[in-house]
């Protein structure tokens, strides 16, 4: 656990002096998030946060692992070209499963085979997609996967812990610049960065020789980007939408309709999510796989039932993309 905190000294440090060296490359290149119909702020935010929250991974566990590096890299470069040029979703999705298959030939699972390596590569893309949804408040994605990185540094050993640690304090140090008023955002490239370094994590959980309670408890962990690509498919399919289309219709969103600032919203997605990993290394602990499912279930009844109470299952109006 030493190594961990020093290689998480160390990428905090460097997200924090990376930040803003992306911030005035992403005004000079133009790679900036505008204002629009599914935009809240009210001028040009730099993105390429991503950027440096990889840097600030590279310059620390990462740097050693280049099997690592590889699909987390790839992540990064489909995020930035999205952030610039604006990639059809289908050139997303097809990007999207490239880096799934880069994860999953970098990381063994217990599952194995064929079939194991398209589960973990569908798992990227599903985080990938979910982190990007997440993504729609200051300091909501960054801080949720804060916690979660921190998480999976206590239910993970050797490499993942390393990198899990690094990944919470890189964007510990992220949120000096992203807390609200952002000054940055994290950009598709940061949303698709922290998707596929969530799967890294998971499968980590379920590499050879782990117990089955410690599998299950990172999919815990992970639950909450999961969940909003499950409300937003049910929300489109009900409202006769392409999947692809955006709406302000997240549950965060929902939960500022109702009068919370964006800052109230954000801290409660935060909330749950350390609620939900406190569940989740408790049922790890436990040994029993059982409690893990249990605790599982719990939350994705939690999660729907937060949802459903926001209005977020149903389709609302349609808010141009």
């Amino acid at each position: 656990m030493s190594d961990a905190l020093a290689l998480g000294a160390l990428a905090l440090v460097a997200s924090i002096v990376f930040t803003p060296l992306a911030m005035v490359v992403a005004r000079r290149t133009g790679i900036v998030d505008r204002p629009g119909p599914l935009k809240p702020q009210s001028a040009p935010v730099p993105y390429l946060g991503g950027v440096a929250v990889f840097a600030a991974l590279v310059a620390g566990p990462a740097f050693g692992r280049p099997t690592v590096v590889a699909p987390l890299a790839g992540a990064v470069v489909l995020g930035v070209l999205d952030d610039r040029f604006r990639l059809p979703a289908s050139v997303r999705l097809v990007g999207q499963w490239a880096v799934g298959a880069g994860v999953a030939a970098t990381v063994p699972t217990r599952l194995g085979g064929v079939g194991g390596a398209a589960l973990v590569a569908a798992v990227t893309v599903l985080l990938m997609n979910g982190v990007n949804f997440l993504d729609g408040l200051d300091a909501l994605a960054s801080g949720v996967l804060a916690v979660a990185g921190a998480a999976f540094a206590v239910l993970l050993h050797g490499a993942g812990r390393d990198i899990a640690a690094a990944a919470a304090a890189s964007l510990v140090g992220f949120l000096v610049y992203n807390r609200p008023p952002a000054r940055v955002y994290l950009g598709d490239a940061g949303s698709y960065l922290l998707g596929a370094l969530a799967a890294v994590l998971v499968a980590w959980a379920w590499a050879p020789g782990t117990r089955t309670s410690v599998g299950v408890a990172g999919l815990v962990l992970v639950a909450v980007p999961v969940a909003e690509v499950a409300f937003a498919v049910v929300r489109r399919l009900r409202a006769h939408q392409s999947l692809t289309s955006g709406d302000r219709r997240h549950p965060y969103d929902l939960v500022v309709a109702r009068g919370a600032g964006r800052t109230v919203a954000a801290v409660l997605y935060i909330g749950v999510q350390a609620l939900l990993s406190g569940a989740a290394l408790g049922a790890s602990a436990s040994h029993a796989p059982g409690v893990a499912v249990a605790v599982a279930l719990a939350a994705a009844v939690v999660l729907v039932a937060g949802a459903a109470w926001v209005g977020a299952l149903s389709g609302g109006p349609r808010v141009p993309a």
